[in-house]
């Protein structure tokens, strides 16, 4: 996945330096070209089946916050009667708790570590499913209304851009359409 975003940047880059290059140089070659715009964060928030990834993805953070939480209290718990009991307890049963703390501190790390990866990958995987289709709806779009070249202002830093040119909510509308017709 690290190597899709890699390559993603890398392409962007690239087609950044291309972009500036023209520029600087004072080309008119696009001058009779057409660039478009997109927000592919918004595509994916404002789409049909962005919406329904948003709301699953939400679903599992919910559950593993609540997960967490509960840890997280269990542990302040454990603390609190640790340093409420210190100074009645034998050294040989405060060194037991201590230890018992610890130990739950540490599972406590490794529950919070493996809920980052595994919300981490889910979200992975609904972009690495998300994406591909939204680029073909891009693709099919720039082919037909004949754009040079369609930009990602949300992974690329621009400057300025006019908004006319920005085919965002035609992506979403087509891409909607496409959703619903390969459902029936």
């Amino acid at each position: 996945m690290n190597n899709l975003k890699a390559t993603r940047k890398s392409i962007y880059l690239i087609a950044g330096f291309v972009l500036m290059f023209f520029i600087l140089t004072g080309s008119n070659v696009f001058a009779a070209d057409k660039i478009g715009f997109i927000n592919l964060r918004e595509i994916m928030q404002n789409s049909n089946s962005g919406k329904k990834a948003g709301e699953e993805f939400k679903k599992l953070y919910d559950k593993k916050t609540e997960t967490v939480r509960a840890a997280e209290n269990e542990l302040k718990k454990m603390k609190e009667a640790l340093e409420k009991q210190a100074t009645v307890l034998t050294p040989l049963a405060a060194k037991e708790k201590e230890t018992a703390y610890q130990k739950k501190m540490r599972d406590y790390q490794i529950l919070v570590d493996d809920t980052n990866k595994e919300l981490k990958a889910k979200d992975e995987e609904i972009a690495t499913k998300i994406i591909p289709e939204i680029t073909k709806v891009v693709r099919t779009i720039a082919e037909r209304e004949k754009y040079t070249l369609v930009i990602d202002v949300a992974s690329m830093p621009v400057a300025y851009y006019a908004k006319e040119y920005d085919i965002s909510k035609k992506v979403i509308d087509e891409y909607n359409k496409q959703q619903s017709v390969s459902k029936k």
